[in-house]
């Protein structure tokens, strides 16, 4: 469902056969807001119509890079359903190994729904420009463990994560205020739209082979298993 004209973004939300079934925004322009139902229970693999960036050494991964299947997930600090996923993709992360399945985070942040999340991703940058990719993941962990979501972490805590995350404060407040990364951000919403997210939690799972299925939302695990199995096939 898109909605190009009018400029207010209400969250909704449906029943479908008796369960609830979460809607997420996102954006992928200034003049262009979509509402996208978040499926829970589908078990159904997802076509991947849109254009994933290839998976480089640049990205924030937990794996093997050349492991046979990769989840690329592009996400939101601030939404309760990638709050939900991210724990999902860790039991994933603890029941594979590494050159089985490789996890990749991309920036998504909605700031039409969330107007903390791009400052929180910026911030993810940072910490990444500063402690490498160990340091990036454990700021992200570290987001979803104390945010209760939909733009309630207070900004204060930032420098909090980041130095519990092995980054130096003063050097993180300094990158932060910067604006370095406002750019990057916005880089980072454009390149998942062009992958075809349209709400967040958004995945890809790729494959050495060229196979891909899509996870449109916070699928439970066993679902998620259920498509990782089929791609290691």
């Amino acid at each position: 469902m898109e909605n190009k004209t009018n400029p207010l973004i209400i969250p909704l939300s449906i029943i479908i056969a008796g369960g609830l079934v979460a809607l997420s925004i996102y954006f992928g322009g200034k003049n262009t807001q979509n509402v996208a139902v978040q499926p829970t229970t589908t078990n159904k693999a997802n076509i991947v119509t849109g254009q994933v960036e290839p998976v480089t050494a640049s990205d924030n991964i937990v794996g093997d890079i050349n492991a046979k299947v990769v989840v690329v997930e592009y996400s939101d600090y601030e939404c309760p359903f990638c709050k939900s996923f991210h724990k999902t993709m860790q039991q994933v992360m603890a029941t594979y190994k590494p050159s089985e399945v490789a996890w990749v985070y991309r920036q998504f942040p909605i700031v039409q729904l969330h107007s903390r999340a791009p400052k929180e991703s910026e911030a993810a940058f940072c910490v990444n420009e500063l402690g490498g990719n160990k340091a990036f993941w454990q700021f992200t962990n570290r987001v979803f463990e104390v945010t209760t979501s939909n733009n309630t972490l207070d900004p204060k805590e930032l420098p909090n994560i980041a130095t519990f995350s092995g980054v130096d404060a003063t050097a993180f407040n300094t990158c932060l205020s910067s604006g370095k990364y406002t750019s990057a951000v916005q880089n980072a919403v454009a390149a998942a739209t062009k992958a075809g997210a349209q709400g967040t939690p958004y995945s890809v799972v790729l494959t050495k082979s060229g196979k891909k299925s899509s996870i449109n939302g916070a699928e439970p695990f066993e679902q998620v298993k259920n498509t990782i199995d089929s791609l290691l096939k």
